[in-house]
């Protein structure tokens, strides 16, 4: 079921990053980049089929986390084990079954893409105490929206019609995992989600100065506080 699932995002909108199906010839390390980004991504998501509480849904892929890890609010830089020492994240609480790998080229950033986002995200995680494989991390755009003036190496703001693209996988990926609440992860995702008539829990996006409020409604939600 869930290879299947990632089988469906092939079909990729004009003017987005498919990083299960597309090969960043300018800086991915290796050709078989899509082949590794797609076996972590159906790892991460396998791995949590029977155990999810929650789903955490953001806006979009970004370049900085899930470009090169297959993986939404996910950086190279956890999978790789250089968030461990400063803030307890480790790569098997990403996944356990496969060796993680990096697929972007060492020498743009030599230990990995780290994302803000991602950095924040797990890093509440472990400080609330939260099992990792509780809650599963998505985007209610699943490709990477990116500036084609800057470049793959850039995000920008989905489009309307990206975000409607987005919808039917949205509600197959809900569809993956038994009754889990849904957590929307700042107000694009919000618009999806009601769009689709699904209920949610809306949370502060934890970018732009908004850690703290997502923390503390984590620590709420959770009854970790």
């Amino acid at each position: 079921m869930i290879p299947k699932f990632v089988e469906s995002l092939k079909q990729t909108p004009r003017g987005l990053f498919n990083p299960w199906f597309h090969q960043d010839k300018k800086n991915d390390l290796v050709p078989n980049a899509p082949d590794i980004r797609r076996k972590q991504l159906e790892t991460y998501l396998i791995e949590r089929k029977q155990s999810a509480k929650y789903l955490f849904i953001a806006e979009a892929l970004g370049y900085q986390g899930g470009h090169f890890t297959g993986i939404a609010m996910t950086s190279e830089r956890i999978l790789l084990g250089f968030q461990e020492e400063k803030y307890g994240v480790k790569p098997e609480h990403v996944f356990k079954t496969e060796r993680p790998n990096r697929t972007s080229r060492p020498d743009l950033i030599e230990k990995g893409m780290s994302e803000p986002t991602a950095t924040i995200m797990w890093g509440a995680l472990t400080d609330l105490g939260i099992d990792p494989y509780e809650v599963v991390l998505w985007n209610a755009v699943p490709w990477h929206p990116y500036n084609p003036q800057k470049g793959m190496l850039s995000n920008r703001t989905p489009l309307a019609g990206e975000m409607e693209a987005g919808l039917k996988h949205l509600k197959k990926f809900i569809s993956l995992f038994n009754n889990p609440k849904i957590v929307a992860v700042g107000r694009k995702c919000e618009q999806s989600l009601s769009e689709l008539g699904i209920d949610y829990i809306g949370v502060r996006h934890p970018a732009n100065g908004g850690a703290p409020k997502f923390r503390r409604q984590l620590a709420e939600m959770t009854n970790k506080s």
